[in-house]
């Protein structure tokens, strides 16, 4: 096992025994192979670097690189962007634990050396975020490698296997060059991704978004809290914004519009397609403390006649969002509410029963400009799942969740 606090500074001979200078960085190809390392910088005083290709190195040990070639088969140093440099862009960098969910600050690397058709490639193993790692680079210079070893063998380690690390990048641009998978933070789930984001600086949420599916974007930012939203928000081109607004449910997202600056909301608006804003607007003009301002406009609508068959093909034919199902409506011929069935209920049931004798008792709903408090207590008294909101004629024209008013509630703390 061996450290970049180890390589980095090291004296570098050629194959005859030359001194060539010493290592002032390592870089990484992450777009070719994303744990190895590619290239050794080497520092020669007032001379231009050099630069040693993984192929090119004989043995690695501490404070000491030996290289397969002489000094002349060596290339000038150009800047790369598409290169990741260890030193620069990892060591005292925050990175994102994507087993452990959470941040942590990279205090050193470790890299294993692996003998590959007579050279030596370096393989970055590890990121060591714990104590260890952080007295190396405290006695990087001062004390000898070997006698540091003997000294961190006390200390308790704490280390990331590197196939769990997603690198935080707040640069966009350079994200996509280095071309670094940010499937990894997909993966999480979206409240796990959006607690990691509120440890971290502006810029850095901003490329964490940036990185991220529209969908996935939409799942997090509903997630943070109404402050960070719309910093997030507000940051984004008006395309971008309306893109992943759109694929937020209706009610999260006219709360999250509802918070930026009336110009911004507009021109998210308008670039929003049609019915998706239709949507919003239609809940932005009640407040918020209403049930009108609580509910989602994306509801199962069915006749009171209709078969259990038949609406489980609708469900089906329509694919319809597990967030719409937790209660199915029923209207009459007048359109009017006449019940709800739960969707358990309308699992359990036979084909052929009708959805009216599976209605849940009593009939509930509200109208659109109930206060907030009234919703509250409906679902406290008949521990509820759902509740309908219907307008003067009774018809439905929402349906609010026990999360949101589990979320409107925690709110009110």
């Amino acid at each position: 096992m061996l450290h970049a606090t180890e390589i980095i500074g090291a004296e570098t001979y050629d194959s005859l025994g030359n001194y060539v200078g010493r290592v002032k960085e390592m870089f990484v190809e992450p777009a070719d192979q994303p744990n190895r390392v590619a290239h050794l910088l080497l520092g020669r005083g007032q001379y231009r670097p050099l630069v040693a290709r993984y192929d090119q190195i004989a043995s690695v040990a501490p404070g000491r690189i030996s290289l397969t070639t002489d000094e002349s088969a060596l290339a000038l140093y150009h800047p790369n962007e598409a290169w990741l440099a260890v030193g620069k862009d990892l060591l005292d960098q925050q990175i994102i634990d994507t087993n452990g969910r959470k941040v942590v600050r990279v205090n050193d690397i470790d890299l294993s050396d692996q003998r590959t058709n007579g050279n030596t490639e370096l393989r970055i193993t590890q990121v060591d975020v714990g104590l260890p790692g952080a007295v190396r680079r405290l006695l990087q210079g001062i004390v000898p490698p070997m006698a540091i070893r003997q000294i961190q063998l006390k200390l308790p380690p704490r280390k990331i296997l590197w196939e769990f690390v997603n690198l935080v990048e707040p640069d966009p641009l350079r994200r996509v060059k280095l071309r670094l998978s940010s499937q990894k933070l997909e993966a999480l789930h979206p409240a796990d991704l959006a607690d990691i984001m509120e440890e971290l600086s502006p810029d850095e949420r901003q490329g964490i978004i940036s990185s991220l599916d529209e969908e996935t974007a939409a799942e997090t930012i509903a997630e943070l809290d109404k402050r960070l939203q719309t910093q997030v928000v507000e940051k984004l081109d008006t395309e971008r914004a309306a893109d992943i607004i759109e694929e937020m449910s209706p009610d999260a997202a006219a709360d999250l519009l509802a918070n930026l600056e009336p110009e911004t909301k507009n021109e998210v608006l308008e670039e929003m397609e049609n019915r998706e804003a239709q949507d919003v607007e239609t809940l932005l003009k009640f407040e918020q403390n209403t049930a009108g301002g609580m509910m989602t406009t994306e509801i199962v609508v069915v006749g009171e006649e209709a078969t259990r068959g038949e609406v489980v093909d609708y469900i089906r034919f329509h694919e319809l969002s597990p967030d719409q199902l937790d209660n199915v409506i029923l209207i009459n011929k007048e359109s009017a509410l006449v019940g709800t069935v739960p969707i358990a209920r309308l699992l359990l049931s036979d084909s052929d029963q009708r959805m009216s004798e599976l209605a849940f008792e009593p009939l509930l709903s509200v109208m659109p400009d109930a206060h907030d408090k009234e919703v509250f207590e409906l679902f406290d008294k008949y521990n509820l799942r759902g509740l309908t909101v219907v307008n003067a004629a009774q018809h439905p024209i929402g349906n609010i969740t026990v999360d949101d008013v589990v979320s409107r509630m925690r709110g009110k703390i």
